[in-house]
């Protein structure tokens, strides 16, 4: 039996983990759960998880190198999340502790609410809803239709085609950039700004395309096109898009993701008229975080079981492990 360490707060607990995963990671070992109600610090966890061998991390909860070079007990730190850009893999590695990520099973989830969002900015949903709540009189405008409308998506990874599919289904055309098609698959980036009635932007978010949607790009859409950001806030500079959307170089824009704490989309565009922002949703679905929960228990049975991980980043580094694989 492993001693697990759960960081979820209980109210993350209740919403990105669940009753199941917590049953299956019970049925494997001994489970000690996070009763703060904030994600701890790394000197909050060090404390937290003496003795622990495994660290389930939710997306809150950094793994700092302090962690790794103090941590006398830990051989595996598993995010229940993809993004481990808040891991010090390198700190992992140089103290022989696994780092694992979980697969990304909110790609349906993401792609209905970008195809959400779409509607909502072509026909003024959002507006017409505040409008009646608040007692105001409606102000009749014309909407877009879908069909027939070009849609442009940067970046075509699961979300993308899974999006694509849905638009294609609507009868929307498609333009698709992405360098790491097979040749031929990918427009290029300034011919997709020029040709989309809307422009989704779904790439990750490295060095190469920080900021990626700037002043050049949003000068180069149409001024009835509509932007939406939600892959990271990292893609896009802010002080640009408020430009573009002053200046009418664009119609409005939406967004799940942006540069407020956890990627929450900024105050400064969400209070926007022109905007329509929800707060990192996207792959909130009972579906979508049972998934990626369920693959943390997977990764802690397959150690259990004598197994590594498919999703394991620094197999070759994780000297400790051996000392937790039967």
């Amino acid at each position: 039996m492993a001693d697990i360490f759960l960081t979820h707060t209980p109210d993350a607990r209740a919403t990105y983990y669940g009753e199941r995963a917590l049953a299956g990671l019970r049925a494997l070992g001994s489970v000690r759960l996070n009763e703060a109600d904030h994600p701890l610090s790394t000197a909050e966890l060090l404390e937290a998880s003496q003795g622990c061998r495994i660290i389930v991390s939710d997306r809150a909860t950094f793994g700092e190198a302090a962690l790794f070079d103090r941590h006398p007990t830990l051989q595996a730190f598993l995010r229940c999340a993809v993004d481990i850009r808040t891991i010090d893999v390198e700190a992992a590695s140089r103290n022989g502790i696994l780092v694992t990520r979980a697969t990304p099973g909110f790609g349906v989830a993401v792609a209905e609410l970008i195809l959400g969002l779409m509607i909502d900015l072509a026909r003024g949903i959002s507006d017409n809803v505040l409008a009646y709540r608040s007692g105001q009189s409606q102000t009749i405008r014309i909407g877009r239709q879908l069909r027939g409308a070009t849609l442009g998506i940067v970046g075509y990874g699961t979300i993308g085609r899974l999006l694509g599919e849905m638009a294609q289904a609507l009868g929307m055309e498609l333009l698709i950039h992405d360098p790491y098609l097979e040749p031929g698959a990918s427009v290029g980036f300034q011919d997709l700004l020029a040709a989309s009635d809307m422009v989704v932007c779904l790439a990750p978010a490295t060095a190469e395309t920080a900021n990626m949607f700037g002043a050049a790009a949003f000068a180069a859409m149409k001024p009835s096109a509509y932007f939406i950001n939600a892959a990271r806030g990292d893609l896009v500079d802010e002080q640009a898009l408020i430009d573009a959307l002053d200046r009418k170089l664009i119609a409005g824009a939406a967004m799940d993701v942006g540069r407020a704490l956890d990627q929450m989309p900024s105050p400064l565009l969400a209070g926007r008229a022109d905007v329509i922002a929800t707060p990192h949703i996207g792959g909130l679905t009972r579906e979508a975080t049972e998934h990626q929960a369920m693959d943390t228990v997977g990764q802690v049975g397959a150690l259990l079981s004598g197994s590594l991980p498919l999703h394991a980043v620094n197999t070759e580094s994780a000297f400790r492990i051996r000392r937790l694989l039967p």
